[in-house]
């Protein structure tokens, strides 16, 4: 038997969310019920709880009540309440089912991890949430654990991407309108007042370091400048370092050697920087030119998504 799988949710609808709330709803007394707020029938309702979690409706219900009342016993509320509360017909009822799964009775509550062993990874999670555990039975060096530093390079190049395909809506004045005059984010790349001057430094830091990283010369600035280029061109230069930046990143960081550190001899007098560093930098200051786009490209009257990773993720 396969291990149950929780899937992340499609075209921005948190289904496997859905269906958990239909299930943890105190409103709700039974699967019939649980299947109408969730607009499935019975049948199907049961049928797609079990494939998304390995538990009944039933069984998952049960035992995050459980482990709800166990959190409130602890916090010192009284057993009469937190029965009645959590859908038990009486305060001897849920003793019998305390006592039947903790060991303990009630009023030993203090004594137990309100946690109970759960085929899916999914635990009541105070105070009022859930929490989906990524991997039950997988260990700290599981080498599919997610990796904050690989979503946030894949987030930074997919957004800077977007905001390139929104600014080719821009007329080529506004293109380059200096609608922020003066406006500096390093000293060294110089002033960014316009809409593709900031999206030309988003790509243009992140060709210079990958030249530094593999010991090439150092690019012409005009190929990421709005005088010279426009949206389309720029974001067809983009795709191709993108891909660069991020093979680069996905290679070094394979083979362990994010630690190494590049002495940069273009720096008066040459600098040293280690690869983890360079791309913490890239991240860093990618996510501030990214929301002075995305606010220069809202003044122009062209909309462009938030850019929260979580939205990102969720395909929103």
């Amino acid at each position: 038997m396969t291990d149950p799988q929780v899937e992340p949710p499609l075209g921005g609808r948190d289904r496997l969310r859905e269906l958990l709330d239909a299930v943890t709803d105190a409103s709700n007394s039974g699967v019939s019920d649980m299947a109408r707020s969730s607009h499935a029938s019975e049948f199907h309702f049961s049928r797609e709880v079990r494939r998304l979690t390995g538990e009944s409706p039933a069984a998952l219900r049960r035992r995050v009540m459980l482990e709800r009342a166990a959190w409130r016993l602890q916090r010192g509320e009284a057993v009469s309440a937190v029965a009645s509360d959590e859908g038990w017909s009486s305060a001897e009822v849920f003793s019998r089912a305390f006592r039947r799964t903790y060991g303990l009775p009630p009023s030993q509550a203090a004594d137990v991890h309100f946690r109970l062993p759960a085929p899916n990874g999914l635990h009541f999670h105070p105070p009022q949430s859930l929490w989906l555990d990524s991997s039950p039975t997988a260990g700290v060096d599981d080498a599919d654990a997610p990796d904050v530093s690989r979503l946030l390079v894949a987030h930074d190049l997919d957004d800077t991407a977007q905001l390139l395909a929104q600014a080719a809506q821009l007329t080529p004045q506004q293109w380059v309108a200096e609608v922020a005059p003066g406006q500096t984010v390093l000293e060294w790349d110089g002033p960014e007042p316009s809409v593709g001057a900031v999206l030309g430094a988003l790509v243009w830091t992140k060709e210079v370091w990958l030249a530094t990283i593999a010991g090439e010369d150092f690019p012409p600035r005009s190929s990421t400048q709005p005088a010279f280029v426009a949206a389309e061109a720029l974001a067809a230069h983009h795709d191709e370092i993108a891909k660069r930046w991020g093979a680069m990143v996905s290679e070094y960081s394979a083979a362990g050697r994010l630690g190494d550190t590049v002495i940069d001899a273009l720096c008066d007098p040459p600098e040293s920087f280690q690869l983890y560093g360079i791309v913490a930098h890239v991240l860093t200051y990618s996510a501030h030119r990214r929301e002075l786009a995305r606010a220069m490209l809202a003044g122009h009257g062209i909309a462009a998504r938030r850019g929260d990773p979580l939205e990102w993720m969720r395909g929103t």
